[in-house]
């Protein structure tokens, strides 16, 4: 195989270019999104835009991920509120929500509205 992955947060879609497997199809932005009924949805295949959004929410705040972005993330999946059907939109807003509520008001939520809107998701 040729490539440093099979996903790439930083930069999807270049995690690979392979004779046997392609090109790594995962966007980046919305701008990309693959409407598909493959996939339930192609939750897999588009999972690069919040993987993206997270990465540069990440980026943005320093310091280890898993102390503030990765917090946010862990709040939104286990809190109970993340519908199965839910949408990018949907899970953005949770994690605004989350930050305010772990953090209170302030750079992590300033860091996730910027990397959300980065990537073509939709907050307000």
């Amino acid at each position: 195989m040729t490539g440093e992955a099979l996903r790439s947060m930083k930069a999807p879609g270049t995690a690979y270019d392979d004779d046997v497997l392609g090109k790594d199809p995962h966007p980046a932005t919305m701008d990309d999104y693959v409407d598909t009924s493959d996939d339930n949805g192609g939750v897999h295949i588009n999972s690069g835009i919040p993987n993206h959004a997270f990465y540069l929410a990440a980026t943005d705040l320093g310091g280890y991920a898993w102390e503030r972005a990765g917090q946010i993330w862990y709040d939104v999946l286990t809190g109970g509120e993340l519908a199965a059907d839910a949408n990018f939109t949907d899970f953005a807003r949770l994690t605004l929500a989350a930050a305010e509520s772990r953090f209170g008001a302030g750079d992590e939520q300033r860091a996730l509205q910027k990397a959300w809107s980065r990537v073509g998701v939709e907050t307000a």
